[in-house]
């Protein structure tokens, strides 16, 4: 009989990229299983390119890992001809660190950053021979948890996960820890709702065994039930207060291969308060909480002594809102070019501000600046609060003309509430005065040389949001307007970029649904549904299918316009923010009305810090610093 090891290295030379499973990475924690308590699978529900590249894993794995009693390892989703070596070879899905069988761990922890990667935790489970529902897990089994921005409404994952945790992970992990730990060692073992039990009590665990939903005859949600004495029936967000007062890590994991952001990363806030009404992570990450310059600086410092890298990110989304952006940039990027490194900024704002700030941190210059204005025309900008006029697309371009740039790339979104053809025409318009400003600034003949990229994608109404009640337009109508955009481009310098209209269609089946679409996820990830969030894996057909197969009204979920007094299948999972305030949001959207950023304006009310008893926090750089 071999090993599990010697089957893994059976195998390796059978697949693409082998070194997305082979472990041994620099700055990887590897620990003696016998001599922790608690064993971590953080499993990643998508590639180890995509994984390894995630901030928010990294922090997790290095909170776990700084325990003397647990151990985190990692795990990823294998590539589809790795998946099939691995059944061939009865292969389970492993640990990178140590190469073992996920099944072995206390607990299997998923961040779920993206509706497309859900069919890929039932390959993870499946290959660890973990029941795939929470309901058939005995006590023997992992704990499977999620975190990340997609469990604000995690109803249609509902029936395959025992505990979803909203919010912030670094304090929180540490309760769960301790939990499974005091159950392990306690008379209750072998009672596995105990457990269950327990870890409802903390802030922002969700356990949805514990509620039971009622529909009425229309289909829509009457309400939900909790049926387990002394469980919330309202779930809050777990909050980091300060993130002064949270370990980060100093030396992150260096990747053996390729990987999307193959970088240094120091975040620098958290939150988001510049309201734009379709962006969810600006909903359920707030306040706005701000890393001081100075841990900032010594954070990026460690990690390039540490890694190596030749750069370093200051990630966040929006960093050139950060009240101590400027002269940290200034310093960091001064001091990190003697060792050879530069700073980046991973967002750029539509401003010249942002467009300048940019400028600076490139040792050597990048031939291309990124700008999303995501509306065409001011009128569409006003609805979704994206607070940005036309003068200021203007000189964004010719700060970036001005400041080297030869290539400006643009991001868009179509579909959007009260769209209209002229919106649409306004985004081609939008991307001929970067030409017009590049003759203004360069002249004729050196103009030609400047290009436009027009990338555009489909809205998607998201949970939590001012457009939570808004429809998502149909796969017809998504083509039909990416026509009117490419009929309205005139020269052969703009490029056209679009969103495929057929994951559209799925990621919003997957963000609106509730509870019962969880039937047709399972059934598209029994007839081959992979790595849905990559173009040349998704297959639309297969969910086509699916939802039929299980009876899901796609286009009910999707296409229909939902009333203020709907119950919604996320309303019990509260980032903090009121329903009241969504839907007064959403009517000045509707009458094209802006809000202001509260962090230099008044307080808009929407409730986030008087949830959590947090205010904004920010740390502006001090005198000298």
């Amino acid at each position: 009989m071999t090993t599990l090891a010697e089957r893994i290295e059976t195998i390796l030379p059978q697949v693409s990229k082998p070194a997305r499973y082979t472990g041994g990475e620099w700055n990887a924690v590897v620990k003696d299983h016998s001599q922790v308590a608690i064993k971590v699978a953080w499993t990643f529900p998508d590639s180890y390119e995509v994984g390894l590249s995630h901030l928010g894993s990294l922090i997790m794995y290095h909170q776990i890992n700084r325990r003397s009693d647990a151990v985190c390892e990692r795990a990823y989703a294998p590539w589809p001809d790795m998946e099939a070596k691995m059944r061939e070879y009865q292969v389970p899905l492993f640990t990178l660190e140590t190469w073992t069988s996920a099944a072995g761990f206390d607990i299997m922890a998923f961040p779920l950053l993206y509706e497309l990667t859900y069919t890929n935790v039932f390959t993870c489970l499946d290959l660890a021979g973990v029941p795939l529902r929470s309901a058939d897990r005995l006590p023997e089994h992992p704990l499977v948890i999620a975190g990340g921005p997609c469990v604000f409404n995690c109803e249609p994952m509902a029936p395959f996960l025992d505990v979803a945790v909203l919010g912030d992970g670094e304090q929180v992990i540490h309760e769960i820890i301790e939990a499974v730990k005091a159950w392990k060692m306690s008379d209750a073992r072998n009672d596995r709702r105990e457990l269950l039990r327990r870890l409802s009590r903390i802030t922002g665990c969700y356990v949805p065994s514990f509620c039971e939903v009622e529909y009425n005859a229309d289909g829509t949600i009457r309400r939900y039930v909790v049926t387990e004495p002394g469980a919330p029936a309202q779930i809050t967000r777990a909050t980091v207060a300060d993130l002064d007062d949270v370990d980060y890590p100093l030396a992150p994991i260096v990747p053996n291969t390729e990987i999307i952001f193959d970088r240094a990363q120091v975040e620098v806030f958290r939150g988001c308060t510049r309201g734009c009404r379709f962006c969810h992570a600006g909903m359920v990450a707030r306040p706005v909480r701000e890393r001081s310059p100075q841990i900032v600086e010594h954070l990026a410092r460690e990690i390039i002594k540490n890694t190596g890298y030749n750069e370093v990110s200051l990630a966040s989304l929006s960093t050139a809102d950060w009240t101590g952006v400027k002269p940290t940039v200034q310093r960091l990027a001064k001091e990190l070019q003697c060792d050879g490194a530069q700073v980046t900024l991973p967002s750029t704002r539509v401003d010249a501000f942002s467009v300048g700030l940019a400028g600076l941190t490139q040792t050597v210059r990048k031939s291309s600046v990124t700008l999303a204005p995501e509306g065409g025309s001011a009128r569409i900008r006003r609805v979704i609060n994206k607070t940005v006029s036309d003068r200021d697309i203007r000189d964004a371009y010719r700060a970036a003309l001005q400041a080297g740039y030869r290539s400006v790339k643009l991001y868009f979104m179509l579909g959007l509430p009260t769209e209209t053809d002229e919106d649409l025409a306004a985004i081609a318009e939008t991307a001929r005065w970067g030409l017009e400003v590049a003759e203004e600034v360069l002249g004729r003949q050196e103009s030609r040389q400047v290009n436009v990229t027009i990338s555009v994608s489909s809205f998607t109404p998201k949970a939590h949001t001012p457009f939570e009640f808004e429809p998502a337009i149909t796969r017809d109508e998504i083509i039909r307007r990416q026509n009117v955009i490419k009929r309205a481009i005139r020269d052969r310098r703009i490029t056209f970029k679009s969103h495929p209209s057929d994951s559209s269609h799925v990621e919003s089946l997957l963000s609106l649904g509730d509870r019962r679409v969880s039937k047709a996820i399972l059934r598209a990830w029994e007839l081959g549904a992979r790595f849905d969030g990559w173009n040349d894996q998704f297959d639309h057909s297969i969910w086509m299918r699916a939802v039929q197969e299980t009876g899901i009204d796609i286009s009910w979920y999707t296409h229909r316009r939902k009333g203020y007094g709907e119950v919604f299948a996320w309303d019990h999972l509260s980032p903090g923010i009121s329903k009241d305030w969504l839907i007064d949001n959403h009517q000045r959207a509707l009458n094209e009305l802006e809000i202001d950023d509260c962090r230099w304006e008044n307080c808009d009310v929407c409730g986030a810090c008087m949830s959590f008893g947090v205010l904004p926090v920010l740390k502006p750089a001090k005198e000298g610093e």
